[in-house]
């Protein structure tokens, strides 16, 4: 079992307890979104899904939406194409980007799966219409799925090449009028460089969007930070691979996270 009660700076007077994979908590955040990168999906392999990874998280996801939080995500498709990737390799842009749009559709149907088998509804919903296996994405049927309790995936990114999915997790984040965008990545925080290449590179606990662009802090794209800002929603980045991550940073344990918010 894990315990704790926090006296967090943003969460003040926050209670919250982990037994097995059950959260109970007051978080602050009615409504969020979560940015996965496909990476992170990959685990210990070069390419493609562990299996074991993904339902953990799903098992972290179900956790916290048990705990109340309505909740929507935005898959990448790295672990699977890369636009970019096929781009410098000669691809056409546009037609490299679509096929990644295609490998986040794969990925969001992996994390469904896995999410219904934990005993979460859930919906893919793409910005591409593929009627077989997914919902096109509608801005109105993806808010009521999450008010009637169900996790919303969305897949395919904007539907438009030259666009990240951390443009995407943005757009998405200020349609659904989402409290917060967490990111999970593969470090615990924002670091003034890769800290797996530079040791002593600095730790970010708290920043503003203006500052992750001046310094040029490669945590999103310049667009999608953009968007956070003019909407106001803070960004909250955090890893992937610690136990119940999600849950521990949204009751506020603040040495897992690094929160970026406007100047006032």
């Amino acid at each position: 079992m894990y315990h704790r009660a926090g006296m967090g700076r943003h969460y003040p007077g926050v209670a919250y307890v982990f037994s097995g994979d059950v959260m109970t908590a007051q978080p602050k955040f009615r409504r969020i979104l979560l940015k996965l990168s496909g990476e992170g999906l990959m685990g210990q392999q070069d390419y493609g899904l562990d299996e074991r990874v993904v339902e953990r998280l799903a098992k972290e996801v179900k956790a916290v939406h048990d705990a109340g939080v309505e909740m929507c995500m935005v898959i990448g498709g790295g672990n699977i194409f890369r636009g970019v990737t096929g781009a410098t390799r000669g691809m056409d842009r546009a037609t490299a980007d679509h096929m990644g749009m295609l490998a986040t559709v794969i990925n969001a149907l992996a994390v469904q799966d896995a999410l219904e088998r934990a005993g979460v509804q859930s919906r893919v919903l793409s910005a591409i219409p593929m009627s077989t296996v997914c919902e096109p994405y509608i801005r109105r049927r993806a808010i009521r799925h999450m008010e009637k309790g169900r996790v919303v995936i969305f897949a395919a990114g904007t539907g438009n090449p030259f666009f990240t999915t951390d443009t995407a997790a943005a757009l998405r984040a200020a349609e659904m009028n989402c409290d917060a965008l967490m990111k999970a990545t593969q470090v615990d925080g924002v670091y003034s460089a890769d800290p797996k290449l530079v040791p002593d590179a600095t730790r970010y606990d708290r920043l503003t969007f203006t500052e992750v662009l001046v310094k040029g802090l490669n945590v999103m794209d310049a667009s999608a930070i953009a968007l956070a800002r003019e909407n106001n929603i803070p960004i909250l980045v955090f890893s992937l691979h610690e136990e119940h991550s999600l849950g521990r940073v949204l009751a506020g344990e603040e040495d897992l996270y690094t929160i970026i918010t406007r100047e006032d």
